[in-house]
């Protein structure tokens, strides 16, 4: 399971254990003791909610900076490939000019 999965089970059923532990002991009457856990659970809820939605905008920006990151890379080894064939038409260019030069002194 991935990390944000665990934490949402552990989330969800540290609300579930919470919930049947306080109405064990509740000192309170039924009914204010599940409007309070009502609120709880809904402020849990909430909150959880915030936070998938945080996760999935951070994903969302992570995979955006990946394919940023893979065009990046694939301009620069465009550009180097650019550069080795500039490079090698130049060796081939002197090459020439110095057999051009060796032919013409003789």
């Amino acid at each position: 399971m991935s990390k944000s999965k665990d934490f949402t089970l552990g989330l969800l059923s540290g609300a579930l254990v919470g919930s049947v532990i306080a109405l064990l002991y509740a000192p309170d009457k039924g009914s204010n003791t599940r409007d309070i856990l009502s609120y709880r659970l809904s402020t849990y809820l909430d909150e959880l909610t915030d936070l998938i939605d945080k996760l999935s905008e951070e994903k969302a920006s992570i995979s955006e900076a990946k394919r940023k990151g893979d065009l990046v890379v694939e301009d620069a080894r465009k550009r180097a490939e650019d550069l080795i064939h500039e490079a090698e038409d130049l060796l081939g260019s002197i090459e020439e000019t110095k057999k051009n030069v060796a032919n013409s002194s003789e």
